[in-house]
Parts: C-alpha cells; sequence; structure tokens
C-alpha cells in the first residue's frame, strides 16, 4: 500500500519546483503590493504635502520642506516600539545573518513590516532604496512557504534566496537579474545545480506576475545606446571603472561612519531618524533631487540631461543622505542609492569626455548607464548582477562589453581598498568572514577560555628527566607539558617525543639531563580570547593535539591546555544549543505562540 502510495506523490525535485511555483507567485504578488503602498504613500505625503505647504511657490515655503521627511519618521515611532531591531535602518544585513547563520526562518511580519517601514520613509522623500527591502519580503515569503512545506534547513535557504531572486526580479523587470542577485548576494556564490532552478522558477514567475499587472517597461527607462570609437572609449571606460571603484570604497566608509555616530549620540532613539530627516529636508531645500530613491532625476542623466556640477555634487550629496536616512534610524536599502550615484558619476564623466572629444566618445547618457551598472558592482561585490540588470533592462547586447569591464574592474579596485562590500562590514567587525558559511561563524563565535581544561600539569624546566617521566607515567591523557621557570611564567613546551632519544641510557646519566635543556622553546600558543576557529587552524596546520593557553602573550602565566577533543565538544555543544533553540521557535510559532 505504502509502495503504491509512493508512486503517485511527486519526487524531491518535483516538490522543490512546486515549492519554487508558490514562492514565485508569491514574490510577485508582494511585489505589486510594496509598490502600490509606497506609490500611496508618495502621492499622499510629497505630492500632496508640496501642494498643502505650498512648497511649489517657492520662496519662504520651502523652509516648510523638511516637514514631509519627518512626518515619514515620525510615522515610524509606534512601529518601532512595537518592534524593536525589526524596523529601523538598514536591514539587508540582518538578512544576511538570517539567511546563512541563523537557520534560515523569517517571520511572516517581516512581510508587513518592510512594507510599511519603508513606504514611509521612502514616499516621504528620505533617502533610500526598496530593492533591499523588497528582497527581504520576497525571502520571508521563502521562509513561509517552506516552514508550511517543512523543508530542511539547506532547503530553506534555498527557498528564501528564490523568494529574493522574485523580489528582486519583478522590481525591475529582470529576471536574469534576479537570480544572480540570488546567487552571488544572498546565497554567497555557494549554490548546487539543484537548487538553482528554484532560483530560476521563482525569478520567472514574479516577472510574470508584475508584467502582467505593469506590463513589461522596466523600473526606469534606458535610452539606446552606442559605442561611437572602441579604441578610444573603452580605456575611457577603464578609467571611468578605477574611478567608480574608489568612491564606492568612499561610500561603504562614509555610510558606516555616520551610523556609528548615530549610534554614539546620546539622545533618545527615537528622535534620532527625525534628526536624520530634518537634515535630509534641509539639504533638499537646495538639491531636491537626493529625496526618495532619485529615479526621476537619474532618468534626466541617462538621457544626457544635468550639468557637470550639479552632477558632481549630487555624487557626495546622495551618499551622504542615505547614510544619514538609514544611519539615523530611517527604513530602507542602498541599491536604489547605488544606481543614482553610479549614474552620477558616469553623467559627469560623460560629460567631460564629450566636452574634449566630442566626435569620439558617446553621449553623456551612455557613460551614465554604464555608470549605474559599475558602482553597484563595486559597492555591492557583485559583478554579475549588475551586468545583466543593465543588459536586461537595456536590452542591446552593444552594452555588455563596457558594462563587463567597468563592472570587474571597479569591483576589483573596491576590494583592493576594501575586502567588505556594504553588506558584510558587520560581520567583518564581528571577526566573522561571512563566506566562510555557518560552521565557521560559530566556531568564530566561542572563545578558548570556555573550551579550555584547566587543570593541567606543568613542569619545572631545572627538572631531571626522571621527574618528567614519572609526570608523564602518572597522566591520563596528556601528551605535552608546558614548561616554567622559577617565576612561573612559560617557556617551552615538553613531549615523549622530545625524551624519546635518552630513554635507552642508565639511570644515572638520565638525571644529568633537564627539562630546560631538551624543551621546545619555539612554542604555539593561545589566549582565553582567541576564538576556537584559530585554534582549529593551528590544530591543523602543525598536526599537532594541544596548544598551551597563557593569560596574555606577554606575560605568559598557564591557564590551561587546549585539546582537539575539547574544541570539538564546544562546537557540537554550541550546535546543539542553537538547534535547540531554532527547534523550540519553530515549534513555539507552529502551535501558534507567535506575534506574527
Amino acid at each position: 500500500m505504502n509502495i503504491k502510495l509512493r508512486t503517485f506523490l511527486p519526487g524531491e525535485n518535483t516538490r522543490m519546483m512546486i515549492i519554487a511555483t508558490v514562492i514565485g507567485l508569491m514574490a510577485g504578488v508582494c511585489n505589486i503590493i510594496f509598490r502600490t503602498v509606497v506609490h500611496w504613500v508618495n502621492a499622499i505625503f510629497m505630492d500632496g504635502g508640496k501642494e498643502l505647504l505650498g512648497i511649489e511657490l517657492g520662496g519662504w515655503h520651502l523652509l516648510l520642506l523638511p516637514l514631509i521627511p519627518i512626518s515619514g519618521m515620525v510615522l515610524l515611532i509606534p512601529l518601532s516600539l512595537k518592534f524593536p531591531g525589526e524596523v529601523n535602518g538598514y536591514g539587508f544585513t540582518k538578512f544576511l545573518r538570517k539567511v546563512n547563520l541563523e537557520g534560515g526562518y523569517i517571520k511572516a511580519r517581516t512581510i508587513v513590516l518592510k512594507i510599511v517601514a519603508t513606504a514611509l520613509t521612502i514616499g516621504t522623500g528620505n533617502s533610500a532604496g526598496v530593492e533591499g527591502p523588497i528582497a527581504a519580503i520576497g525571502g520571508a515569503a521563502g521562509s513561509q512557504v517552506g516552514k508550511f512545506f517543512r523543508v530542511s534547513g539547506s532547503r530553506m535557504k534555498v527557498y528564501i534566496a528564490a523568494g529574493a531572486a522574485g523580489g528582486i526580479a519583478g522590481m525591475f523587470n529582470a529576471p536574469i537579474a534576479g537570480i544572480f542577485f540570488a546567487s552571488e548576494i544572498v546565497l554567497l556564490g555557494t549554490f548546487e545545480i539543484s537548487s538553482f532552478a528554484a532560483l530560476v522558477i521563482a525569478s520567472a514567475l514574479s516577472t510574470v506576475v508584475t508584467r502582467a499587472y505593469y506590463g513589461e517597461t522596466p523600473a526606469f527607462p534606458i535610452p539606446h545606446y552606442d559605442m561611437v570609437n572602441p579604441f578610444v572609449e573603452m580605456p575611457l571606460y577603464a578609467l571611468l571603472a578605477l574611478i567608480v571603484g574608489l568612491v564606492a570604497v568612499c561610500h561603504i566608509h562614509i555610510f558606516y561612519w555616520v551610523r556609528d555616530k548615530y549610534a554614539a549620540l546620546p539622545i533618545h532613539p527615537q528622535l534620532k531618524p527625525i534628526t536624520g530627516a530634518f537634515i535630509i529636508g534641509c539639504i533638499a531645500i537646495f538639491y531636491p533631487q537626493i529625496m526618495g530613491d532619485g529615479y526621476e532625476f537619474l532618468e534626466e542623466v541617462l538621457n544626457g540631461e544635468g550639468a557637470i556640477m550639479l552632477l558632481f555634487a549630487l555624487i557626495f550629496l546622495k551618499i551622504i543622505a542615505t547614510a544619514i536616512t538609514l544611519g539615523s534610524g530611517g527604513a530602507g536599502g542602498v541599491f536604489a542609492p547605488a544606481l543614482f550615484i553610479g549614474a552620477m558619476i558616469g553623467g559627469c564623466f560623460g560629460h567631460i569626455v564629450n566636452r574634449f572629444l566630442p566626435t569620439l566618445t558617446a553621449d553623456p547618457g551612455a557613460y551614465a548607464t554604464v555608470g549605474i551598472g559599475a558602482f553597484l558592482a563595486a559597492s555591492t561585490h557583485a559583478p554579475m548582477t549588475a551586468i545583466f540588470l543593465l543588459f536586461e533592462m537595456t536590452g542591446n547586447y552593444k552594452i555588455i562589453v563596457p558594462i563587463m569591464l567597468t563592472s570587474i574592474i571597479g569591483t576589483v579596485v573596491a576590494t583592493k581598498f576594501k575586502q567588505d562590500s556594504i553588506d558584510t562590514v558587520d560581520f567583518s567587525r564581528e571577526g566573522i568572514d561571512i563566506h566562510e558559511g555557518r560552521e565557521a561563524a560559530i566556531m568564530k563565535s566561542i572563545r578558548v577560555g570556555k573550551a579550555i581544561t584547566e587543570d593541567v600539569d606543568f613542569i619545572s624546566e631545572r627538572a631531571n628527566i626522571n621527574h618528567l617521566l614519572e609526570i608523564f607515567r602518572m597522566a591520563k591523557d596528556s601528551f605535552y607539558f608546558p614548561v616554567v621557570d622559577d617565576s612561573g611564567r612559560m617557556t617551552g613546551i615538553i613531549s615523549m617525543q622530545d625524551v624519546k632519544n635518552i630513554l635507552h641510557r642508565a639511570e644515572e646519566e638520565r638525571v644529568c639531563y633537564l627539562v630546560g635543556g631538551i624543551c621546545s622553546r619555539d612554542v604555539i600558543m593561545l589566549t582565553p580570547d582567541d576564538t576556537l576557529y584559530k585554534a582549529m587552524q593551528l590544530f591543523d596546520v602543525k598536526g599537532i593535539e594541544e596548544i598551551p593557553v597563557v593569560e596574555d602573550l606577554e606575560n605568559k602565566w598557564v591557564v590551561g591546555m587546549l585539546k582537539r577533543r575539547d574544541v570539538i565538544a564546544a562546537y557540537n555543544h554550541e550546535v546543539l544549543k542553537k538547534g535547540i533553540s531554532e527547534k523550540a521557535e519553530t515549534i513555539r510559532i507552529t502551535c501558534g505562540g507567535s506575534n506574527d
């Protein structure tokens, strides 16, 4: 009976395609809802607010402009108080942590919170983007579908990435870019071919849903691209890539510097977003282009419009505005600001080269188009996403060559000066290389001091070999002993290997040898603050089983010995603890104990 029933049940691959289909459809619907809410908020606050305050009249009315972004941050306060830690700031880093380090479960309420908080931030003119939030919204949808089908942890990660792919694909009407976004940024370039199918299906179906509602137009229209003289322009594009890479590094530094300054600011957390919105409004009095995602002015730049000095100023003003909005606690992403900044760099560069080489170079809009992809690649370290995004948005094969060149060179330059992308700085600050995966992250989170054997035998360097042999005879499972001087500081380490050459000598001859004369002086040491990840690297590289742990490397007071098996036991304990915690959370949510 069971065999016959199994015949009619879908296989693993079929089941995966069914789940990916559901995720893709959900991501497309969430995309439509999200964009609609952002449009409504923008119409009410930006369009209606400007009319109500008479800002379009100019004059002293312009001084009222900061009230619009401030109103969005005031309305954000109830959400911030109700769901602390889930609303404010740049949330994509937290999303990556959930997916790659914490088992992959994302609460259903994330969908609503991201939609409302981001709409209030961007729709009222604060500087941020919707693409990071839509990836998290799609990922949350994928997580909920995975939970419904009771998938494993590894599968859950793939389905969250599939939801993110659907979110980006629907937002830009670019299914291939959505796939590479999920694989490069969300899954950090680590996925199986079988998992790739889920990304493709979800991305494609989300695009179908959004195209059925919005049509086949991209997020913003890009004019026709053409290369005038490849021999002249290709070196110019390489120079543009160098500039883009350096500005991307500047962007990352300013973004986190501003966030750190706001974190240290001694005022109530709910007031910080309001102060940020006030600054944005003040800047917008003179440069309204920095408000929101900036797509309207970006389209003008892509058509070759905009003065050189204006474009140059907007490069840095948008960097500062985005850092202030998200650093102070506004909700949103950095994807759209990156596109804006890249267009400003490319447009400014294009005007300059077109002025000096008018017959040999394309119009400034072409350079602005390439600048979009190049800056996105350099700031996120995701060149394939940028390349295919631009290709799908233009539909022009000719753009592939310059965008490939600028994206790769820009990314290389950015990584040369800054190893982290804008999404991974927080992980590096914690000593975590997120690309290494969850296991390495766990090992790096545990300190040596929690795993050492504190009951350790050590021997004086003045002791003779017979005394040492007696210690070896009494030891149960230790094969290495720290050697200390008269002050108690470690001077070396000794093992049975060190004394085997003199064991055949007579006892009266052996007593002439002192431990200090035959012990190893070149000792590998750890401190209690070192991580188990570092310890395991030393075990593997040196091929040893024990490492002495000292109070610090200056004062070498022995506090214990770390054994390889202690590291493994501590790791297993931490994994078990996290597994029980995640299982308990899943049971609590399944039983209706969540506030989702």
